[in-house]
């Protein structure tokens, strides 16, 4: 039998079609996934060569790998966007506002291993008052919330400007950068561990307006100390 006519047959969980896409569960929903894709990571292990079910270290495996993967994997997957608040920018601030070093822990989509790494993620809030402002934790949650499923740092990145600059409303400019290392080249491959970098730009930081750019890019060199 082949792997879609199993999955078909055994799967009654309606499909996300792209692998960084978001469709919100149910609770009920969730413990059914973990119930399912336990019985699969369980045919997984068996199929290559491994007695885990004889194994105290292992026999409860499955329904690790199962819960880890729904409670946090992809979360993001599953959940609904963040609800995040904005703010008039009543006070007229005109500078950059940039958060660095936000944690990002994702899934490759191809190998379905680990990479994780920072963002840092600035943007220029617009003159008038009406313009929209967001907090700097909210900025973490977005990030957060793109990095919790399958993807590929390319789209995570673009999914996070984007997000950045539907929210902050009349903004100059959003900038978005992740460094990463990632498992499938650290543990398969070529087995070197070396860094992803990724940007994503728009406005006064694509066309580095006033040394824009360069002010985010000495930010980020900043945090690092």
């Amino acid at each position: 039998m082949s792997i879609e006519k199993l999955i078909k047959e055994e799967n009654s969980i309606k499909l996300i079609d792209k692998a960084n896409g978001n469709m919100p569960r149910t609770d009920k929903e969730k413990e059914q996934m973990i119930e399912q894709a336990a019985v699969a990571y369980g045919k997984f292990l068996t199929a290559l060569g491994f007695n885990w079910k004889a194994d105290p270290h292992s026999d409860r495996t499955p329904h690790r790998v199962a819960k880890a993967w729904v409670n946090d994997l992809i979360a993001g997957s599953i959940s609904e966007e963040p609800a995040i608040t904005t703010f008039p920018n009543d006070e007229g601030y005109t500078g950059l506002i940039c958060q660095t070093r936000i944690p990002v822990m994702s899934m490759c989509a191809h190998h379905n291993l680990t990479f994780s790494g920072v963002a840092h993620v600035a943007y220029i809030a617009g003159k008038e008052k009406n313009d929209q402002v967001v907090g700097l934790s909210k900025l973490n949650r977005i990030v957060d919330f793109y990095s919790r499923r399958p993807n590929i740092q390319e789209s995570l990145t673009k999914q996070i400007h984007d997000h950045v600059d539907r929210l902050c409303v009349g903004n100059r400019g959003v900038a978005v950068v992740v460094e990463s290392q990632h498992n499938c080249v650290k543990c398969r491959g070529i087995k070197h561990d070396s860094v992803m970098k990724t940007s994503q730009m728009s406005g006064y930081f694509w066309t580095n307006e006033i040394g824009t750019r360069q002010e985010f890019f000495n930010l980020i060199d900043q945090s690092r100390y």
